[in-house]
């Protein structure tokens, strides 16, 4: 495991319990995220970092019943409270690393992230296993319930030209990736970025 990797558990782990508690009104905000991915009845989803979970529902209401949902975490702690929150019934849980995932090539439809970029320590190379893992024409949401100067204001920091999230930065990392970036929403009340997997 590397150095990244155990810091991101310490940090998640020792959160996990109170994660949902101190973010409780985010459903709505997760719903729309979900809603702009734009799948379809009956596609295979990952929600990458899934934390707690709390994109599975939304992801299983999109897919339906015949429909695959799949959430992977690398904090344990993180995967706990969505099975505590009951989310679990909502898709398979996967104690996984998305830097590497144990999913097969072109075997997904979409992937939804919350989250997820500022905490990946190889961004190209791991959104490159993202799109590893999705058939072409399949999308990318990199999404957060609040934008990025509301993040910083909450975190007491100051917004930097070398936030991967600022869209200059973000659309050059996903043309290296294996995605094209086709839209991006970066506002008060949400973040969201929309890829596509080039066919």
């Amino acid at each position: 495991m590397t150095v990244n990797q155990t810091l991101v558990q310490e940090f998640f782990g020792a959160r996990a319990a109170n994660w949902d508690a101190r973010f409780p009104d985010d459903g709505p905000a997760y719903a729309a995220g979900v809603a702009a991915l734009g799948v379809r009845a009956g596609d295979a989803v990952l929600d990458a970092g899934c934390g707690t979970g709390r994109a599975l529902p939304a992801l299983r209401d999109a897919v339906g019943p015949g429909g695959t949902v799949i959430g992977a975490d690398l904090t344990p702690e993180m995967l706990d409270a969505a099975v505590r929150a009951g989310r679990d019934r909502e898709g398979r849980l996967l104690l996984a690393d998305v830097a590497r995932l144990p999913l097969r090539s072109e075997s997904l439809d979409a992937v939804f992230a919350a989250g997820l970029v500022a905490h990946l320590p190889e961004p190209e190379a791991n959104l490159s296993e993202l799109a590893r893992v999705v058939r072409p024409g399949g999308r990318l949401a990199l999404f957060h319930p609040i934008g990025r100067a509301a993040l910083a204001a909450r975190q007491g920091r100051q917004i930097t030209d070398d936030d991967l999230r600022a869209e200059h930065n973000l659309r050059p990392l996903l043309d290296g990736s294996g995605w094209r970036m086709v839209s991006y929403a970066d506002e008060d009340a949400r973040f969201l970025a929309l890829a596509v997997r080039p066919g």
